[in-house]
């Protein structure tokens, strides 16, 4: 590859037979002023007022009980909530002139590389929690990266590949089963967590 991607540009959350999409918009130049946030719930558009003087404007599913999105600025930054389950914070943001040229991504003319920064908040995880981040938060996990390499990679790719972003086809999958511990929370044992982003509370937070 030309470039070497180590961001994200968009997740896939699946939850209760729903699918919810969460993406930053490819885009030549980057303008704050410009929402660049693509937000979808089981394919239909969730739409935000993006009037600086509604920065925290919120909208709420009519379909599922508990979710809300708000806005956390005027445009490109957004707080998911599903209440009992997960709160996301996702911003989108371009990689900058001076980060390319340090980092050597190759931005270009045609393409800024919009993508996410991302902070999450799981409020029911078990131990039985599994895939690339996943799995880092089981009691038994065993860090196996070479932490004297240049670029350290965890490898067992194969575990991990699904054949679509909403796809829970890969081989570690949870999603609609109960294994392990038999769904009990792990939670107690990570309450009281805080973050620089300001989600504090029961859960885990994970930010990328």
């Amino acid at each position: 590859m030309s470039r070497n991607f180590t961001w994200i540009q968009a997740i896939g959350v699946l939850f209760d037979g729903h699918r919810l999409y969460i993406g930053a918009q490819k885009t030549d130049t980057w303008d704050d002023a410009v929402e660049h946030l693509d937000i979808t719930l089981d394919g239909e558009p969730v739409h935000l007022p993006t009037d600086r003087q509604v920065a925290d404007a919120k909208w709420t599913s009519s379909r599922v009980p508990g979710l809300s999105v708000t806005r956390t600025k005027a445009a490109n930054g957004v707080l998911v909530v599903l209440d009992g389950k997960f709160t996301v914070r996702a911003n989108a943001v371009p990689i900058t002139e001076e980060d390319s040229r340090v980092h050597r991504y190759g931005v270009t003319s045609d393409d800024c590389l919009a993508h996410l920064e991302l902070a999450f908040k799981f409020d029911a995880l078990t131990d039985d929690i599994h895939g690339v981040v996943g799995q880092t938060y089981r009691s038994d996990y065993v860090n196996k990266f070479d932490v004297r390499a240049s670029m350290p990679t965890m490898r067992g790719d194969a575990s991990f590949n699904t054949s679509s972003l909403f796809a829970a086809d890969c081989a570690v999958a949870r999603f609609g089963t109960s294994r392990g511990n038999g769904g009990a929370s792990v939670t107690s044992e990570l309450a009281g967590v805080t973050c620089a982003s300001g989600m504090d509370g029961k859960g885990v937070v994970c930010k990328k």
